[in-house]
């Protein structure tokens, strides 16, 4: 049985996933194989909060090199954006980045 600390591997902190604190958007890096149910309550359960949606996507392995010859590639993952409700608290955990 997966725990929720399975399903979700760790925050995403870039400029975008920033401007979107305010309007109660989170960014995370979860597990390829999570479903946005799974993924809903991960995330509930870890931080304590009402999660109203979830938007998954898929991110591509990018082409590295790595020598003359044998090209490499970076590991694919899946991100997901989860959207709080308004009278939801925020997440600690991006408190001080923003």
């Amino acid at each position: 049985m997966r725990t929720a600390y399975d399903v979700i591997i760790r925050p995403i902190i870039t400029e975008q996933s920033m401007e979107d604190l305010d309007i109660k958007k989170y960014t995370f890096a979860v597990a390829k194989d999570a479903n946005k149910i799974e993924i809903k309550k991960a995330v509930e359960e870890i931080f304590g909060v009402t999660v109203i949606k979830v938007t998954t996507m898929n991110v591509g392995g990018k082409a590295k090199r790595t020598g003359a010859y044998p090209m490499g590639k970076t590991a694919s993952w899946k991100k997901a954006v989860v959207k709080l409700s308004a009278d939801s608290k925020n997440i600690e955990l991006f408190e001080g980045m923003a």
